[in-house]
């Protein structure tokens, strides 16, 4: 599949694009607001659907258009993100069904974790002949323009893969990748921030302890992981290289590093993306079964 380089995606006009939401919740806001708020997307042009009003009242702040009928999206839409819980997916298709205009050959974009292609295409079908599927994988830093997705696809045009990558690329780090990979990247990026939570909390506690202040030892601890990693991202340099960089001989931050070591950091770090990946493996197969 082919990948889109980050400085042409500045070029990609979403003028008239209309893109909608089958869900209204935590994902679907992390992907629509900052979008609206970078002003990529006109608020004018999406439409939001949810099964109570209960998750629509941001969206209606916003100026977007909302609906409790899944159809009205999938009417209006030439992009449609399934952002509803995956057990939830039967449910929501029966609903585009009640009032859909069957001329209509929208793209779908579905962050539904562990449904795979075959799957949707499977469920779309009903819906779409030849349905042009997008299945994404994004994470929460999202929300402030920093966010990792990965995607692959099928039956899909150049055109939509340059649309998705461009607007994931406006709101953090885009990449396409095999579907095979999608459950081990999910481990590292979609469960790794709440690891660097942990790490950022550990080191701010171990400050705390040597007397600085909570607030302020937090703060600076999650600047030295923005710090570090954009040192790594900008330098190309090994992670490794750049550690020696910092551990001076016989110095403090050598001897910090050796604790660490002994603490068994690095392969508590390997072990939570090897349980992360197993466990979405299990849950996938769980899903997949129940479809």
């Amino acid at each position: 599949m082919e990948h889109f380089k980050q400085n042409n995606m500045a070029n990609y006009n979403f003028g008239p694009t209309k893109i909608g939401f089958i869900g209204g919740g935590n994902m679907a806001s992390a992907i629509g607001k900052p979008l609206i708020k970078k002003g990529i997307v006109n608020p004018n042009n999406v439409w939001v659907s949810a099964r109570t009003n209960r998750t629509l009242g941001f969206w209606s702040d916003i100026g977007t258009h909302t609906t409790l009928k899944n159809g009205e999206v999938f009417d209006n839409c030439d992009v449609i993100f399934l952002a509803m819980k995956p057990h939830m997916l039967d449910d929501a298709l029966e609903g585009i069904k009640l009032t859909m205009d069957r001329t209509r050959k929208p793209l779908f974009v579905s962050v539904l974790v562990g449904i795979s292609l075959d799957t949707l295409t499977y469920k779309l079908k009903d819906i779409v002949e030849h349905p042009r599927i997008i299945r994404c994988l994004p994470n929460t830093p999202l929300m402030i323009s920093e966010g990792i997705t990965v995607y692959c696809s099928t039956n899909t045009t150049n055109e939509d893969e340059k649309m998705i990558h461009t607007l994931f690329s406006h709101i953090g780090v885009a990449e396409s990748i095999s579907e095979s990979l999608m459950n081990a990247v999910g481990g590292l990026s979609g469960s790794g921030p709440a690891y660097a939570y942990l790490v950022i909390e550990a080191l701010s506690d171990g400050a705390v302890k040597m007397g600085v202040p909570r607030n302020m030892a937090t703060k600076f601890a999650a600047q030295v992981l923005v710090g570090a990693g954009k040192m790594v991202l900008e330098t190309g340099k090994h992670p490794g290289q750049l550690k020696d960089e910092v551990c001076s001989t016989g110095g403090t931050t050598i001897t910090g590093v050796h604790a660490m070591e002994c603490g068994r950091v690095r392969a508590s770090m390997m072990n939570a993306v090897e349980a992360a990946v197993k466990k979405s493996n299990e849950l996938s197969s769980l899903t997949e079964k129940k479809i």
